[in-house]
């Protein structure tokens, strides 16, 4: 079994920052990309950014020059710096990994979600 853990949401004012973290815990071999979606209300989840393991990026291009998304491959963690932020930013945001358990079997894996806020 693994677990995806967020942390670092909150509430922000609009051209603040915040960082989220998610770690991937549990029988873990490896861990091939890792992502970062969003979902606002009444609105469909998007993909905000992935990363592979060799750290290759893919942002949304809402997002692209204010968000950088990172990684730890020693400690199974994304991260995602959020800068510039911007109201229309609000929303649960959740961490994905494509994960390779110790038993050889692979599945997608979510976190619980965090939410975002950025007041005007």
């Amino acid at each position: 079994q693994v677990q995806l853990v967020e942390s670092g949401g909150g509430l922000v004012q609009a051209g603040g920052s915040l960082r989220l973290s998610c770690a991937a815990s549990g029988s873990i071999f490896s861990i091939r990309d890792m992502g970062w979606y969003r979902q606002a209300p009444g609105k469909q989840r998007e993909l905000v950014a992935v990363i592979t393991y060799g750290g290759s990026t893919n942002y949304a291009d809402s997002v692209k020059g204010r968000f950088t998304i990172s990684r730890d491959n020693a400690k199974n963690t994304v991260y995602l710096q959020m800068n510039s932020l911007k109201p229309e930013d609000t929303a649960v945001y959740s961490c994905n990994a494509d994960i390779i358990q110790r038993s050889w079997s692979q599945s997608i894996n979510w976190g619980q979600g965090t939410q975002v806020t950025v007041s005007s």
